[in-house]
């Protein structure tokens, strides 16, 4: 079942907003090549093997598209809930993961339309970059409001320069790095794409955690 959220004002640059992207869907399921591609298929590995815990109690992945990350999200989580601004993609993904009640969707557009839980993971992939600087900078203040608990936000941007984005996801990773005052866990700097992820309430060894230390 799909919720829909309470909208917000200026979320996203005028050229990226919920019809554009709903307008993409109309003309491809699946317009950014994601199906079939192994660099895409490596990257949502890297992914889940960037998460420093094994399960999560309640996760939140905004700009979910079609579902393909989603997919594996959800076998590492108690509860997930996916967001996108288009109306379209939900609709894909929600039949992707159809028969999967631990899964809900909801139409989001950040950093506004912020969902309620105590969420213990966040995954930004490839949806921070088309978001206005200062709108970024409101999601940044929105995380770290965030309740006190164990926490682990991972993000995960393409590298190169995307039409109609002010900030890349080199530049959206450098806001990040130098905002979160978290433990910062893992970083893989690909040719085309970084990834990072931070902790709060845990430590980054994991060794250590396990006693191997």
């Amino acid at each position: 079942m799909s919720t829909s959220l309470s909208d917000g004002p200026g979320a996203m640059p005028h050229d990226w907003n919920a019809e554009r992207f709903d307008a993409l869907y109309r003309d491809s399921a699946d317009p950014w090549a994601l199906e079939g591609s192994w660099y895409e298929q490596r990257k949502r590995a890297l992914v889940l093997a960037s998460l420093p815990q094994p399960r999560y109690r309640f996760a939140f992945e905004p700009g979910c598209a079609q579902g393909l990350l989603t997919l594996e999200l959800a076998a590492r989580c108690d509860r997930l809930l996916a967001g996108d601004c288009s109306l379209q993609a939900l609709d894909a993904a929600r039949q992707r993961l159809r028969g999967q009640p631990h899964v809900r969707f909801a139409q989001t557009v950040l950093p506004e339309q912020w969902p309620a839980g105590c969420f213990d993971l966040l995954v930004f992939s490839e949806v921070l970059y088309y978001l206005a600087p200062a709108a970024l900078d409101v999601l940044i203040d929105r995380v770290l409001a965030l309740p006190a608990g164990p926490l682990t936000l991972l993000a995960c941007h393409w590298r190169h320069p995307i039409e109609g984005c002010t900030l890349g996801g080199t530049q959206v990773h450098e806001r990040l790095r130098a905002a979160l005052p978290w433990t910062h866990a893992c970083a893989v700097h690909d040719a085309d794409f970084v990834l990072d992820a931070w902790t709060r309430g845990s430590g980054a060894s994991l060794a250590a955690q396990e006693g191997r230390l």
